[in-house]
């Protein structure tokens, strides 16, 4: 999607002096971007692989929960892995009354399962153990990888747009005389990087709603508690934004997210298409008919 953004603006940007396409010319001038272009991309993504776990806990305030603090957790942790034969992940605790959790990690010596004060606190220890199931699914498909690199490419359209958007209101004010042409050049850069980034976004949405019903049944499996995994579901539904944490692309990451909690509600009726999330009620009831 990146090389395709790219070869629009070139074609729409290469036109003869009496305004017709030259697609051989901008098909020549993208093969010579490409290797810049996936330099680009490459560094950035290099960038946020190994950068990934430090700015998740900046975003979130997410500390480690040492064993002696809380082994009751530790315990539904071990217990868990044990009997799936995974090797237990990182265990963080963000202090917050929110109810809610998530994994993060894009590889096994630093998966991480991140969970509020308030969610372990307020569920009892089959609820919580159905979240913590759910977040361990997630890492045994490799969810937490395959966000984060959903994460990142559309990183790199949002950082494009808002490049653009801001080049397109004030870059033009500093060269009058090639404001024309460099206003044009801009609405196309913002134009295509818009489109590829809604795209991004919805299947990035489209890819998260599928895999929370795939940990939901998951760890109905590991754990053979569905109930407990629904009423867990109920009770973070009347209590689950955590309002410490400002990144949305963070807030995804959580066991429930809803558009009303970040930018996606202004879509209104098409909450639906920017949703990370499905809908709690259809979860539960899901997880009701095992």
């Amino acid at each position: 999607m990146v090389l395709a953004a790219v070869f629009a603006v070139v074609y729409f940007t290469t036109f003869d002096q009496f305004g017709n396409p030259r697609p051989e010319v901008a098909t020549d001038t993208f093969l010579h971007a490409v290797p810049f272009v996936i330099s680009i991309v490459l560094v950035w993504f290099l960038i946020a692989y190994f950068a990934h776990g430090k700015m998740i806990a900046m975003a979130t305030g997410a500390k480690t929960l040492e064993r002696k603090e809380n082994m009751r957790v530790y315990n539904l942790v071990e217990n868990l892995c044990m009997s799936v034969g995974m090797k237990m992940p990182k265990v963080n605790i963000i202090e917050s009354d929110a109810l809610n959790a998530f994994a993060s990690g894009l590889k096994e010596k630093n998966y991480t399962v991140t969970l509020t004060r308030g969610i372990i606190e307020k569920l009892d220890d089959n609820e919580l153990e159905g979240v913590i199931a759910h977040e361990l699914m997630h890492i045994r498909n490799k969810d937490v990888r395959l966000l984060i690199v959903a994460i990142i490419f559309v990183g790199i359209f949002s950082f494009v747009v808002q490049m653009a958007f801001r080049n397109f209101l004030y870059g033009g004010m500093t060269n009058r005389r090639n404001r024309k042409d460099s206003g044009k050049l801009m609405i196309i850069i913002l134009a295509v990087s818009l489109v590829a980034y809604l795209i991004s976004m919805l299947f990035k949405f489209a890819l998260s709603r599928k895999r929370e019903y795939l940990a939901d049944s998951g760890a109905a499996e590991m754990t053979r508690k569905p109930w407990a995994l629904a009423s867990a579901l109920r009770k973070i539904s009347s209590n689950h934004h955590v309002d410490s944490v400002k990144s949305e692309e963070v807030q995804q990451m959580f066991i429930e997210n809803t558009p009303k909690d970040t930018s996606a509600g202004l879509f209104g009726g098409l909450k639906g298409l920017f949703s990370t999330h499905p809908p709690i009620e259809k979860r539960i009831e899901f997880l009701e008919q095992f």
